[in-house]
């Protein structure tokens, strides 16, 4: 248990505690600074009440209360666990994301849909992935791409219908792939019966699925609150038909449901249920760190409002409750006796290492895997910042992370989804670099300790597309940004450059298939645009020996015929080594040596050992002792055949 702490806590004590220690590295990430200031004697034994004179010097506000209370909410302690860690298929798999819209389109109506991926599963059975994850498919109105969901048992008619749900599932399993599906239940559409009948009957039993508050009558015009919507703007809306405000930490079309609720707590139960008896695997639940709000809903703080540029989140985004309905909804839906169990993979925005372990950790009953995000961003930046993302910081940040977990631990790992711009362009936009850098990271990720979630044209180098103006883009983030950001004084063009950086957009162009004008992808219009990308299409990377796909699947067999590669142990090679990422991954019968050079420029490496041979490289013939910029490279060490 964690000891209660108070204001005359020290600093170290306070960082001693999980939620202590990733709300201080989530500080200095945010301000791009090294956490090793806190191991300094002098500020380690600054006491809490000290620092927040300083800050309110500094600042105005006082914020170490927030963080105290913050804190004593969690009395638990990560618990690492001893010997190896529990064998299980999604520790061992390799997970592959469709965006389904944008994947493959089967009756020329230029939007992707479940027939394409029906047409197009060989290409994932080829390239050796376990687990196929697949973005919404419901009925949806689609103001934020399916992620407002307007009925849980039904397919939007874009995508196409439960039969061929039913036969995608099924052709998943003849293939001995798992399928899992995406769970957005943080929120609803407004357009769901829910919350309809909410509207008819705000008083009501479905009144109490949602967060729908009358207006304060001394200050009828002021939202119940000052949080804000991850897209910009309140996160309240006023609904004058029923003269109440409804909480939307998202779009305004997405309400968000009130867990508090036990009604809605049945109801998502009862939805699992009805999809995992049609054959799924599991779900990736979207942002399901958000479900439990502290129950006064208090205004947020505005400091922390302006660190992460949304206020209110420190009241949700870690809630009360968390644990709770993560622990009973899984035994309620995912661990039925008699049943095999069903993954259960959280995003998680804004939780931090401790905090994961502790949603995660095999002795807690509560998620098997979470998408934490703060890897994503170099110390210092925001995904809409225009800045090279910094290889060598992702280095530490790992090399962090697998000395703090044990056999109760597990990681995701992944650079991209359909919420990202694409990695190779943040990393080095120069295009002389682009396949080196597309092996560097399909390399990183199926031999790093961890299971790797690969994004829908990743394995084809994918890189962010020469949009040219606002009118090209679909994503209701970057709309509502760029109207915001011009109604704040900003030029279209000031406001587009912003915009251009940041949209997910870039992770949601179709794939291409082929080298027609088209890409393959469609008959018709696609519903977003990319630009031209020779080279870069699947049908002409797999006729290329050397192409990053082929390199992908190399990397896959591999690994799925090797146990070190998935379970084994993690031994980092000279970490301090700048430039150079290396590592061992052993078991008791072999072991593999993983070289990576993370820069533009030729690297001195370290040698591998007498007898080590080379099982996939990037770059052909080998230099020993040198890598080539972004270079990459997989020896097996013992035994050596």
């Amino acid at each position: 248990m964690n000891p209660t702490l108070d204001e005359n806590a020290q600093i170290r004590d306070f960082y001693a505690h999980p939620v202590g220690r990733d709300v201080i590295d989530k500080f200095f990430h945010l301000q791009g600074r090294s956490n090793r200031l806190i191991d300094n004697p002098v500020v380690g034994r600054l006491r809490l009440k000290t620092l927040d004179r300083l800050l309110r010097l500094v600042t105005g506000h006082s914020l170490v209360p927030l963080l105290i209370s913050l804190a004593n909410a969690e009395p638990h302690a990560p618990d690492p666990g001893e010997g190896a860690p529990e064998p299980t298929w999604w520790k061992e798999a390799v997970f592959y994301q469709v965006y389904p819209r944008s994947f493959a389109d089967s009756d020329g109506d230029g939007i992707g849909d479940l027939g394409g991926i029906l047409q197009r599963l060989d290409h994932l059975s080829a390239l050796g992935v376990n687990c196929l994850w697949l973005s919404p498919i419901y009925d949806s109105p689609n103001e934020d791409g399916g992620y407002d969901v307007r009925d849980y048992r039904a397919v939007m008619d874009e995508m196409g219908t439960l039969d061929q749900v039913d036969a995608l599932i099924d052709a998943c399993h003849a293939r001995g792939m798992r399928i899992i599906l995406d769970l957005v239940v943080n929120h609803t559409s407004d357009q769901h019966a829910w919350f309809q009948q909410a509207l008819a009957d705000p008083d009501g039993p479905y009144g109490a699925y949602y967060f729908l508050l009358p207006p304060d009558p001394h200050d009828p015009e002021r939202p119940p609150n000052n949080w804000q919507s991850t897209f910009t703007g309140s996160a309240w809306r006023w609904l004058p038909e029923v003269q109440r405000w409804v909480l939307h930490v998202f779009a305004p079309g997405q309400p968000d449901l009130n867990w508090e609720n036990p009604a809605v707590r049945d109801e998502v139960v009862d939805i699992c249920r009805w999809w995992f008896d049609r054959g799924i695997d599991g779900f990736r639940m979207d942002v399901i760190n958000f479900i439990s709000k502290s129950t006064d809903l208090p205004d947020g703080h505005e400091l922390i409002g302006d660190l992460l540029q949304v206020a209110g989140v420190e009241h949700y985004f870690y809630g009360p409750r968390l644990h709770e309905y993560l622990r009973e909804l899984r035994s309620r839906a995912f661990e039925v006796p008699g049943e095999v169990p069903k993954v259960m993979v959280g995003e998680t925005p804004g939780i931090g290492v401790e905090t994961g372990r502790l949603l995660t950790g095999a002795d807690r009953g509560e998620l098997d895997l979470v998408f934490s995000f703060d890897h994503l961003e170099s110390g210092g930046h925001t995904r809409f910042d225009d800045y090279r993302y910094d290889l060598e910081w992702y280095k530490r940040y790992l090399v962090d992370y697998q000395s703090r977990i044990g056999s109760n631990d597990w990681l995701t790992l992944f650079f991209e989804n359909h919420d990202n711009p694409r990695m190779i362009s943040k990393v080095n936009p120069d295009p002389g670099h682009r396949v080196a850098l597309g092996k560097l990271m399909g390399t990183l990720l199926l031999t790093m300790r961890g299971t790797p979630f690969l994004y829908q044209g990743q394995e084809l180098a994918a890189v962010n597309q020469p949009f040219t103006g606002i009118h090209d883009l679909r994503d209701v983030e970057a709309l509502r940004r760029y109207q915001t950001l011009v109604e704040g004084g900003a030029t279209e063009e000031e406001a587009w450059e912003k915009v251009l950086t940041s949209t997910r957009d870039h992770g949601r162009v179709p794939l291409r298939w082929d080298a027609t004008p088209g890409g393959g992808f469609t008959t018709g219009t696609p519903w977003l645009s990319g630009g031209a990308d020779p080279g870069f299409s699947v049908a002409e990377q797999a006729a290329d020996p050397d192409s990053v796909l082929r390199h992908y699947r190399r990397l896959i067999t591999l690994r799925r015929g090797h146990r070190a590669l998935r379970l084994g142990e993690i031994e980092f090679d000279e970490p301090e080594r700048a430039g150079y990422f290396g590592w061992f991954r052993s078991n008791e019968t072999e072991r593999f040596l993983v070289q990576l050079n993370l820069t533009d420029q030729p690297l001195s490496v370290p040698e591998p050992v007498e007898g080590a041979t080379l099982r996939v490289g990037s770059h052909g013939a080998e230099v020993a002792g040198t890598l080539a910029p972004y270079e990459s490279r997989v020896y097996r060490v013992f035994p050596s055949t």
